[in-house]
């Protein structure tokens, strides 16, 4: 018997992505930040609270959202995943199960109409959920949501409907937690590091040097694999869906993409569809 662990694309053993929420003009400077260290991330909108074309803001106001035009020029080419917020970000465990149901159905039918692709992402407003509220994500097509709930550390997702962060980017062990990342490797199953806020908050705590500072410092690294949040789940998915034979010394792949594992003779690449010997 062998132990077959995964890893991510050409082998490597970490994985980094951001999660940002509520589709504010700040994202632009953030968006500009992350592509300008190779950095990918998704961001998760309020379809039903964009800002109306040619909306002026009062001086000081902090929190000032996008247009619907704002976004699709700012999110459509990035590079980076939108995802659903709930139409207008509600407490969704406070509301009557269909009237959750629409608030999640709506807002993705809207991303998905902006942006041309099928979206299955989400964050939880505010972070609040239940019980009711997962099974209703499970209705409406909803593949991942992340709470607001931090780990700190780089464990792999156990529930993705439930999903965990390593860290809000104001949490002071943000420094040691980024030089850890990029200075271990793990032994056993491969690294995520999850890192999610609002880009708001930048400007709130005159604080963009924390963001440039982390993605500085996690850019640019051979072992690690920059993603959105869905591929990561879609990666992991593929992972799962591996077919072995007794003993692990075979292994097919049904999915249409291909996979990296860690066995016992090192990093076997699993192509889309192949069976392979170890």
């Amino acid at each position: 018997m062998q132990q077959i662990l995964m890893r991510y694309p050409g082998g490597k053993p970490k994985a980094l992505t951001l999660s940002y929420d509520d589709g504010v003009e700040q994202d632009i400077r953030l968006v500009a930040i992350m592509r300008q260290h190779g950095i990918l991330g998704t961001f998760n909108l309020n379809s039903g609270l964009f800002a109306p074309e040619g909306t002026t803001y009062e001086p000081g106001r902090i929190h000032r959202r996008l247009t619907e035009r704002g976004a699709i020029e700012l999110f459509r080419d990035s590079g980076m995943e939108v995802a659903v917020h709930a139409l207008t970000h509600p407490f969704l465990e406070a509301l009557p199960a269909a009237d959750a149901l629409q608030e999640v159905i709506d807002d993705r039918r809207n991303l998905e109409r902006l942006f041309q692709k099928p979206i299955h992402g989400m964050a939880y407003p505010y972070g609040t959920f239940s019980d009711t509220v997962v099974e209703t994500l499970r209705m409406a097509g909803i593949k991942y949501a992340r709470t607001v709930i931090s780990t700190t550390d780089f464990r792999q997702p156990a529930d993705w409907l439930r999903l965990t962060a390593t860290c809000h980017h104001e949490n002071p062990a943000l420094p040691d937690l980024a030089r850890q990342f990029v200075s271990d490797s793990p032994k056993r199953s491969p690294w995520l590091f999850y890192l999610w806020g609002h880009s708001y908050e930048f400007e709130d705590g005159n604080n963009w040097s924390v963001i440039e500072d982390f993605c500085a410092q996690v850019a640019g690294c051979d072992d690690v694999w920059y993603a959105a949040n869905v591929e990561v789940f879609d990666y992991t998915q593929a992972f799962n869906r591996l077919e072995y034979a007794v003993g692990s010394q075979t292994i097919h792949n049904p999915s249409a993409r291909a996979v990296w594992i860690k066995a016992d003779s090192g990093i076997v690449e699993i192509p889309a569809g192949a069976t392979v010997a170890l």
